[in-house]
């Protein structure tokens, strides 16, 4: 891998992490936050695959069109379009007044971003890392170890 190509890469992973903490975040969570580091995500881990493949891209945050520009090299990419083009809608439009996002589109912008992080990541021979999810169990507590009785 290039190093430019890491370079992109490492910056996407770090749009990851602070959208994965900020959806969260127990108090005061700001979902707009949460869309906008996805949708920063996916662009940078598409023009990371670009960037692999020597291939010309514009300066862009429209993430369709990066697909298209794609395409030759992963032609199985197209099913991600619709994600491309919820995902673009992110880059601008909860960052200024008259529109905030709600927990059910933040948690969709982390699938969609997800979803390309994960594609890319394997089309660039990376394995993924660990990822840290929170099942109902374990939110509850649940699955927390409870101390044993102590015999005498």
């Amino acid at each position: 891998m290039t190093p430019e190509t890491r370079e992109w890469v490492e910056k996407a992973e770090g749009d990851h992490a602070v959208a994965g903490r900020e959806f969260r975040v127990k108090k005061s969570p700001s979902f707009d936050a949460v869309c906008f580091h996805a949708q920063q995500c996916a662009e940078k881990f598409l023009k990371a695959r670009l960037c692999e493949a020597s291939a010309e891209f514009p300066k862009t945050h429209d993430l369709a069109r990066l697909l298209t520009v794609l395409l030759p090299i992963e032609p199985a990419w197209e099913l991600l379009r619709p994600a491309a083009e919820t995902l673009t809608d992110y880059a601008v439009r909860f960052r200024y007044p008259g529109a905030t996002a709600d927990r059910r589109l933040a948690r969709e912008a982390l699938e969609y971003c997800t979803m390309i992080r994960e594609r890319v990541r394997v089309s660039l021979g990376l394995a993924m890392p660990p990822t840290r999810r929170r099942t109902h169990r374990a939110a509850s507590g649940a699955n927390q170890r409870r101390p044993r009785p102590t015999r005498r």
